[in-house]
């Protein structure tokens, strides 16, 4: 009993202090925003009195509630664009399946070993072609559709009752409404999982949006961070308290769906 005892302390010392470890960096992070950059750049460890002095800063220097506005409806739009295209793709690849659909997926993910740099130009040119600059639409195309995302749902897929689409076509329901009313309510997991991904991706989206968001009023809030950091001289302070607004969104969806998020990783690793 002893030994099982102290075998249950060690444990959950040993995750007690690997979850310190992991919050720690973004609890600096929020009470270095109320300090001066002079305390941050000293290593201060508690709240300080300059948090309305860093905001005030920080509103003069940036739109931060357009930049904010802007990091939002780009995620937002891309996240709802990819999970409809990529679930459709990785239910047709696995529910209509045969061989030349599996030749066409390992097509998909070998072009994930192709880096964005190198097809960047080529995008850019594109994009300036239709006159999509400065745009949400510029944004979201080429991330609409990724390898990862359409095998994420292609290995869900794997695990619907192929049952219940025999049933529901004997019923008489499209395969639209199978998809719909059936396959979409199922997967709810890998759904938040995908949502997740994409939106902090989109979220964080650095060099794509620095090419094709030409104008100050589209500007999203890693160009406005990066701005900030940009001089001779930085305030850190200021700077920390503009990546703790940053970073809000993304904590916030995370806890809303980091139970399904969870499901809907183990569902796909099998």
């Amino acid at each position: 009993m002893t030994r099982y005892k102290i075998g249950t302390f060690l444990k959950y010392l040993f995750l007690t202090i690997a979850a310190f470890v992991s919050v720690f960096p973004l609890l600096w992070m929020f009470i270095s925003a109320t300090n001066s950059s002079i305390d941050v750049l000293g290593g201060r460890l508690l709240p300080g009195s300059h948090l309305v002095t860093n905001f005030q800063n920080l509103t003069e220097r940036a739109n931060i509630p357009q930049a904010m506005w802007n990091s939002f409806r780009n995620a937002a739009v891309s996240t709802i664009a990819s999970l409809i295209v990529c679930s459709v793709a990785g239910y047709g690849f696995e529910i209509y399946h045969d061989r030349g659909k599996d030749l066409l997926m390992r097509i998909l993910l070998l072009s994930m070993m192709i880096p964005f740099a190198a097809i960047m130009i080529p995008l850019f040119m594109m994009v300036g072609n239709f006159n999509l600059l400065s745009t949400t639409t510029a944004f979201v195309l080429p991330s609409v559709a990724t390898g990862f995302l359409i095998f994420l749902f292609r290995q869900s897929a794997r695990y619907f009752p192929y049952e219940l689409i025999e049933a529901s076509r004997l019923d008489g329901l499209s395969e639209l409404g199978i998809f719909i009313r059936m396959y979409v309510p199922v997967m709810r997991s890998t759904y938040a999982t995908a949502a997740i991904i994409t939106f902090m991706a989109g979220w964080n989206s650095y060099l794509w949006p620095l090419i094709i968001m030409q104008n100050a009023d589209s500007r999203t809030m890693p160009l406005v961070l990066s701005n900030l950091i940009a001089g001779y001289v930085t305030d850190y302070g200021l700077l920390m308290l503009a990546v703790s607004i940053s970073v809000l969104p993304t904590i916030a969806i995370f806890l809303l769906l980091q139970k399904s998020f969870a499901e809907g990783i183990i569902a796909s690793a099998r």
